[in-house]
């Protein structure tokens, strides 16, 4: 009985050495890009940044990070920006401004306040959204200057559980409103990310804190479309839910943990940079090629995995290199979790699709469609710019993908409802 385990010994050894050197050691591994353009508006002199400037404002004092029960998400800066970067002019920014208003509440008085003794017990509590704007709105003013880049600093990037590892709670919107926050060098956003990041915080933090969940898995590779392909044809997934919508995620991770984190470890990290490439491309697959032929209608919880893609891409370059690799498969756990929630859809490989107009086309279809006002319609168009001037365009194949999003969107699909109905947006 003895001789078999003495053979397992040298295998077990050599894994072991595999996943403890450098293919798996993520904390020495990062990310190298260049910084997207950073649109200082706060001091920008012309009229057209002023105006953004004003309305994020506006929208900071009139408006909560959360509202609708608690449920939903403000997108306004999201809009405003993406809008702007794309060319909106000043009437274009008001209107978005005043039809985005309609839906959105004023601020309520949280149940109390927060200090720096207790800030990380009320995590992820949404009733206290105004309670930890004021908390890090204080922070900023009474010990750090005004530089919001400071606050984000303490709070995002140290200590043992450090924000940044759990900004997917919420879909993600935290790491979405961070980049904005970033991208367009505004502290009201920045306070407002570290709120939404704070009442958002969940469960999902600890795969990326405790390195017990980073482990070998049954399989390896190095291309993520790849792993979902097999996901989407695992059959331990079958039967598990009886409706899409964002409310499966729970239930995977208390019951299936072991199966999410399965694939989610098989993807295995050596050329940071190109696999990250890989990533953006497969959010726009999940976005363009899930779409049943003939609807018109997009996933809007897969939107969300191409505009968290884009929001990584935008931090990537402004963050400390220990976290890049980090942020990359918290937005691949993200990815996975969706992607079940919302039954695998098949990622087709036969939707062929071919650039009929330039990014020109693409930015006004964004500003001046009918759907100029839907946040998601215009960050998306916005994610899949910004990717194709990353990467180089080679045959336009972001271009293409956006064009066709931009002609072919009416409306989005992917909630708890019948297969056969979607939510129109105008």
């Amino acid at each position: 009985m003895s001789s078999p385990m003495i053979a397992w010994v040298p295998v077990v050894n050599r894994v072991y050495k595999y996943f403890a050197s450098d293919n798996f050691n993520y904390a020495a591994k990062s990310i190298d890009l260049p910084s997207v353009p950073i649109h200082d508006v706060e001091t920008a002199a012309e009229k057209r940044p002023r105006t953004l400037k004003h309305l994020l404002r506006a929208n900071h004092v009139n408006h909560s990070v959360i509202y609708h029960d608690l449920q939903f998400h403000n997108h306004m800066p999201h809009l405003l920006g993406s809008a702007y970067l794309l060319g909106a002019d000043e009437d274009q920014l008001q209107h978005i401004y005043d039809e985005e208003s309609k839906q959105l509440e004023e601020w309520h008085d949280s149940p109390g306040e927060i200090s720096d003794a207790d800030w990380r017990h009320y995590l992820g509590d949404k009733r206290y959204q105004r309670a930890y704007v004021d908390f890090y709105e204080d922070e900023l003013a009474l010990k750090y200057g005004y530089d919001w880049k400071k606050v984000a600093e303490e709070y995002l990037f140290s200590g043992q559980e450090p924000l940044i590892n759990g900004l997917i709670g919420g879909l993600g919107h935290p790491l979405i409103h961070l980049g904005y926050a970033y991208e367009l060098s505004n502290r009201e956003l920045g306070m407002e990310a570290l709120a939404m990041g704070s009442v958002s915080y969940n469960y999902l933090h600890k795969y990326l804190d405790e390195p017990s969940y980073t482990k070998p898995s049954t399989y390896s590779t190095t291309s993520p479309l790849e792993i979902l392909h097999k996901i989407e044809s695992d059959a331990r997934f079958d039967g598990l839910f009886t409706h899409r919508g964002s409310d499966n995620i729970d239930t995977l991770f208390c019951d299936h943990e072991d199966l999410i984190l399965e694939h989610w470890n098989a993807w295995t990290i050596t050329d940071p940079n190109k696999q990250f490439a890989d990533s953006q491309q497969a959010a726009v697959a999940l976005l363009i090629r899930t779409v049943k032929e003939g609807t018109h209608a997009h996933d809007f919880f897969m939107v969300h995995l191409l505009t968290t893609s884009h929001a990584v891409r935008i931090l990537l370059p402004l963050i400390p290199k220990k976290f890049h690799i980090n942020l990359v498969r918290q937005w691949w756990l993200l990815t996975i979790a969706v992607y079940v929630a919302q039954l695998r859809p098949k990622i087709s490989d036969d939707i062929e699709i071919k650039p009929s107009q330039g990014w020109k086309y693409v930015d006004n279809k964004a500003v001046n469609s009918p759907y100029a006002t839907d946040a998601h319609y215009v960050k998306a168009l916005r994610a899949m710019k910004e990717a194709a001037f990353t990467w180089g365009d080679v045959h336009d194949w972001y271009l293409a993908a956006a064009v066709h999003f931009a002609d072919d969107f009416r409306g989005w699909t992917g909630f708890a409802l019948e297969e056969e109905d979607y939510q129109p947006t105008n």
